[in-house]
């Protein structure tokens, strides 16, 4: 019998997850005993954050109450009209369609997938969250970056933005708060984004996961809010904002022109009927999370403030790491004075068991180097990861 390999479809080979990729060489070290500081994964929940107890009654009542089937492919009427009403208070007054998704990660690839042809690219912000990269092989997509200025608090740079518009493009991805650099987007970077999308006939894929975790007592201000012609798609979801990311609920908001989307609405529409539905039970959370007691929300911005200042006095002492110091969500984004940022971030996961992931994983200028710090951890955890990152910097550049 002749046995051959299977061979595995080429739109696999560039799909990487730098964020999980790093958890291979941490689960080795950790197998030697060495205590670990788990700075990668933004996941609230395996820290010192709960689920709010409105957002875990509300699904073991559905639950119980036998919520238990397929839901309707766009989602259950008590979320998508708690979602509108949220998405109104944003200023998001022009609101196409509504849809309930397996997080919002699921929302982002539908709405990619329901647009681009292959061959045609979106521009995406660099340094960015890699699913989009993953969706764009997955997609066969051209790829085109367009970069975040770290000199002007890590914006998006405009200028770039308008230099890599062609004839291919379809979209204009924006992740505010952003992750990885936790940078919150000006009203002024948004309105010239608007311009050009219009004037490009481009889609606006504002990613606003974080959207409530803003700091210093400021609000985001959501891009579709500011006009209402743009075409644009709004993400959220339960994740973030209401620490359950294991649900896996999260959605998109469609606004803009009905004449100019309506086909593309359409299109999405069939994905989602095709995939038949998001998790049942738990969407009979989201009009608690959304209208509910909200006093989690105080309680985790002031615990993730604390924890930022705790990291920029920590970095304040180290020469050769240089911080923007993140507006929102629970990200930092550090340069670092290195050649190699994946081969520091490895040898530092070796030598201390601290584990940040590389720039590289989220894209960054050419020449420059990063690695990404979740600020989720409880203070005693960062105070201790930032001063054997500092020890550990100070050896490994000798």
């Amino acid at each position: 019998m002749n046995f051959r390999k299977i061979v595995p479809a080429h739109k696999t080979e560039n799909v990487k997850y730098a964020i999980r990729d790093i958890i291979v060489l941490a689960n080795e070290v950790a197998k030697s005993g060495r205590q670990m500081y788990y700075l990668n994964i933004g996941d609230p929940n395996i820290f010192d954050h709960a689920t709010p107890a409105t957002v875990v009654d509300a699904t073991c009542k559905a639950i119980k109450e036998n919520q238990n089937g397929y839901a309707p492919s766009s989602g259950i009427k008590q979320a998508t009209d708690a979602i509108a009403r949220d998405a109104e208070k944003k200023g998001i007054t022009n609101i196409l369609d509504i849809f309930v998704t397996t997080g919002a990660s699921e929302a982002i690839e539908i709405c990619l997938t329901a647009l681009l042809n292959r061959g045609e690219n979106f521009l995406m912000p660099t340094p960015g969250y890699p699913l989009y990269t993953a969706v764009q092989s997955k997609l066969e997509l051209e790829s085109n970056p367009y970069y975040l200025d770290e000199k002007n608090g890590w914006q998006p740079d405009i200028e770039d933005i308008k230099s890599k518009i062609n004839d291919k493009t379809r979209a204009i991805v924006l992740i505010n708060p952003n992750n990885p650099t936790g940078s919150v987007c000006k009203k002024e970077t948004l309105l010239k984004i608007i311009d050009l999308a219009l004037e490009h006939n481009l889609v606006i894929f504002a990613d606003e996961i974080y959207d409530k975790l803003i700091f210093d007592g400021k609000e985001l201000t959501s891009i579709a809010a500011l006009n209402k012609d743009v075409s644009c798609i709004t993400f959220s979801g339960l994740s973030k904002n209401f620490i359950a990311p294991g649900f896996r609920i999260g959605w998109g908001v469609v606004s803009g022109r009905q004449d100019v989307m309506s086909d593309y609405i359409e299109a999405i529409n069939k994905l989602l009927r095709a995939r038949v539905s998001a998790n049942h039970p738990e969407q009979f959370a989201v009009q608690p999370a959304l209208e509910g007691d909200q006093s989690h929300l105080h309680l985790m911005i002031k615990k993730l403030e604390d924890r930022r200042k705790i990291m920029i006095d920590a970095f304040e002492k180290i020469n050769g790491i240089d911080l923007v110091s993140p507006e929102g969500a629970f990200y930092a984004f550090p340069s670092i004075d290195v050649e190699d940022d994946a081969h520091f971030c490895s040898e530092l996961i070796k030598n201390t068991g601290v584990i940040v992931v590389p720039g590289s994983g989220f894209g960054q200028k050419p020449g420059s180097h990063h690695f990404r710090i979740v600020t989720l951890p409880q203070e005693e955890i960062l105070r201790k990861a930032f001063e054997l990152i500092g020890e550990f910097y100070l050896s490994y550049r000798k």
